[in-house]
């Protein structure tokens, strides 16, 4: 949405210098034979290597964004630091969850629970969870409560951008550690398609497509698929009306890497584009997804038998604890919105954009829970007591209904103050969470983690959640980043949040509270950069943030909102001699009013807990060449719980964060010799040590993990062979206690054909 006035403009003039020559040349010839005059050629126009804060990403490299200001900026000038995802990479390494293609970004931890999560993407930034309130499509928010949260398929991404640190000021009530903004693919102002198939080594196959049409501009060529930069037609008038079309979609399904698992999922994107005059664009689009699936096997595992070895030793990776014909897990999903920007003659830009959102999730099937208790009938035990080693399961039956609806609104301006120019937004935004949702548990039957048998019939399960949970949050904000003084900028934010949260149950049901609660924070940031020409640009800055929160206490008072502030410093460094954007950062974060337990109700919590995340980033992509790309991440976290109920874990660190994490992947292309058309990719990952608990008895032990692609292009078509773990490395990604334990990944292989038009 933001900059597309601009991007057209570059569009078409950007190769007005190309053909002069040659059309001097045909006209001279032309005249030297006698003809008539010479026609003068229609002027061919290419995109510029300028980005757009939400168009196509240049390789590996993003220079601009819109997610750390709300606005089109280069990311050197935002006061946070900010990682971009771009389609190439999100292609390089054929990620096809969110989840994966955030693993080579500093100060990310994606997937901590385990292997793939078929129906959610789970991600801590900075050492806090994101997973729920740190989702935003489009730079509106994607909040999600228990079950009931929206999922989005990477291939309908332009690219993925994470926002490190609070991003309240701008976007109301978020994670502490930062957000991840998914930016859709939207409709251009050129003709191309694009169709891809692929299988992996478990019998996954899928099948995408993406076709772009544009009608109203001068007639558009075919993309030349052998250098999709190049756009060969003519541009368009200044009123000319412009209507583009987009349709973008993906099915997929088969096996998984657990025995039994399956699923069968798709999704569809239609969306149009009208631009009546350079001066308005709208957008409308949907999406439309759905999935069933039997779950994956891997997670709610024991210590014992996963990390370490229990009496018997290890529980295979590839086992199955649920029951294959009575487990299944289903949603579907629908998003229906609009983008809309027009500059008024007065130099004001006004964008606006809302989306609503419907989901239906069921869910039923057991879980395991440590090893059973014979002589209890229970279980949650760390090693196994019977000579069957069974593990204890746990029914579960869930179904979750939610309407969501957001809009954001805002109005900016540039214009100068005598030596400052400010680039000022004023906006309000509004936010409507409705979930309908009911949980039920029960007795399941044990069964073996060594020799596992199906069919048992399973004991009933009853209700012991019905709630109708509606949270809503209104806000307005402030920004002005100013510049002066040959290279300086500053940046300042301010806003207020109003927040409703209404939950009602039946009044007999104890874990379904009534309550109403009405909440307001203001939030800020102030930030100050200096650019240097050599492409230096160290910054400091200064955050607040506030997170509602969903529940009650012993007094059935319902909680306040989460809040607290960082401090940052780093340096962004965008070399003039190569395509490179290099961030190194230090922050720390203070999360206070954290729900701990109530040591005096045991089945209450309480607010008393405080966190603080102190760290280091180093991130590096660059474009060496055209052919050469490269990625280097580097991430320390030294998180601490500095108050909390429980005396005796304070000054420990928290359960499932990594201390270190690093990355660093190369991709290189050949374009000339008997590999010419051949790409060779390759990456490393290494996840760091981490707690099982807050009370820090035992660790998930460090994991190195090897990566890498083959590709090869001709023409129009193109195949690919990726492989994640390459080693087929065996190991637990992360815990939550004793009794469960989740695998990381297997081996996966994946050979794709795609075609280009």
């Amino acid at each position: 949405m933001y900059g597309r006035s601009f991007k057209l403009l570059l569009l078409t003039s950007a190769m007005a210098v190309v053909l002069p020559s040659w059309n001097a040349a045909v006209a001279q010839e032309a005249q030297s034979s006698g003809g008539s005059p010479a026609i003068e050629l229609d002027t061919v126009s290419v995109q510029s290597d300028r980005q757009t804060g939400t168009g196509p990403v240049n390789g590996y490299v993003a220079t601009q964004t819109t997610t750390g200001m709300k606005t089109d900026v280069p990311i050197t000038e935002i006061p946070q630091s900010v990682s971009v995802i771009g389609r190439d990479e999100i292609d390089d390494r054929k990620a096809l969850k969110v989840d994966e293609a955030l693993r080579y970004t500093a100060g990310v931890h994606s997937s901590p629970y385990g292997g793939p999560d078929p129906d959610t993407d789970w991600f801590y930034i900075r050492g806090f969870n994101a997973t729920q309130t740190g989702i935003f499509l489009d730079s509106l928010s994607l909040y999600s409560y228990g079950f009931g949260g929206f999922q989005v398929d990477p291939f309908m991404l332009e690219r993925i951008e994470v926002l490190k640190g609070p991003a309240s000021v701008l976007y109301g009530g978020s994670s502490p550690g930062g957000l991840v903004n998914l930016v859709s693919k939207r409709p251009r102002e050129e003709r191309f398609g694009y169709a891809e198939v692929g299988i992996n080594n478990f019998g996954n196959a899928y099948f995408a497509f993406d076709i772009n049409e544009v009608y109203g501009a001068a007639d558009p060529l075919a993309r030349n698929p052998n250098d999709p930069g190049l756009v060969t037609k003519a541009p368009a008038a200044a009123t000319d009306p412009v209507w583009m079309y987009r349709i973008t979609g993906r099915i997929a399904g088969g096996d998984t890497y657990t025995d039994y698992s399956n699923d069968l999922r798709g999704v569809i994107m239609p969306q149009v584009t009208y631009r009546p005059s350079q001066q308005t664009e709208v957008t409308v689009y949907a999406q439309i997804a759905a999935l069933d699936q039997v779950n994956v096997g891997g997670g709610f595992l024991p210590y014992y038998g996963t990390v370490a070895n229990a009496p018997f030793g290890k529980i295979s990776r590839d086992a199955y604890f649920g029951e294959p014909d009575l487990d299944n897990s289903r949603y579907t999903q629908l998003m229906v919105g609009y983008e809309l920007k027009h500059e008024f003659e007065n130099d004001w830009i006004f964008n606006s954009s809302a989306r609503y959102g419907y989901l239906n999730k069921r869910e039923i099937g057991p879980y395991p829970y440590g090893y059973y208790d014979p002589t209890t009938g229970y279980g949650g035990n760390p090693l196994p007591l019977t000579s069957n080693n069974l593990l204890n399961r746990i029914g579960f039956e869930g179904h979750s209904e939610v309407n969501s609806f957001a809009t954001d609104n805002h109005f900016r301006r540039e214009f100068t103050t005598g030596a400052v120019a400010h680039d000022f937004i004023v906006g309000v935004d509004y936010t409507l969470y409705h979930l309908d949702n009911v949980q039920a548990s029960g007795g399941a039957t044990p069964i073996s983690a060594t020799d596992p048998v199906y069919g048992v019939p399973q004991g009933a399960t009853a209700v012991y959640m019905d709630q109708t949970l509606t949270q809503q949050q209104l806000g307005g904000y402030l920004q002005d980043q100013l510049r002066f003084g040959d290279g300086w900028i500053v940046t300042l934010n301010g806003r207020y949040d109003y927040v409703n949260t209404e939950s009602e149950s039946p009044a007999t049901l104890a874990f379904s509270p009534n309550y109403e609660t009405n909440d307001s924070a203001l939030t800020g940031r102030a930030g100050l950069g200096y650019e240097f020409a050599n492409g230096v640009t160290p910054y400091v800055a200064v955050s607040s943030f506030f997170n509602p929160v969903v529940g009650v206490d012993v007094t059935n008072t319902g909680f306040k909102p989460e809040e607290g502030y960082q401090y940052e410093a780093g340096i962004k460094y965008q070399p003039t001699f190569v395509d490179a954007l290099i961030t190194a950062s230090v922050f720390q974060i203070t999360r206070q009013n954290v729900t701990v337990p109530d040591v005096d109700n045991i089945f209450f919590d309480t607010q008393l807990g405080e966190v603080r995340s102190t760290g280091f980033e180093l991130e590096a992509k660059a474009n060496v060449t055209k052919n050469f790309r490269l990625i280097g991440t580097f991430t320390v976290l030294d998180m601490e719980i500095t108050n909390d109920t429980n005396a005796a874990i304070i000054g420990n660190e928290p359960m499932l964060v990594p201390d270190v994490m690093a990355s660093a992947w190369a991709d290189y292309k050949f374009d000339q010799g008997p590999l010419t058309g051949v790409s060779v990719g390759g990456g490393v990952r290494y996840i760091g040590s981490s707690w099982i608990d807050d009370e820090n008895t035992l660790q998930v032990p460090s994991v190195t993990l090897f990566d890498a692609a083959i590709r090869y292009e001709r023409d129009s078509w193109g195949v690919a062979l990726n492989l994640n773990n390459i080693f087929d490395e065996v190991y637990v990604s992360g815990c939550q206690g004793l009794s469960s334990c989740g695998y990381g990944d297997s081996r996966t292989l994946t050979l794709s054909a795609h075609y280009k038009w």
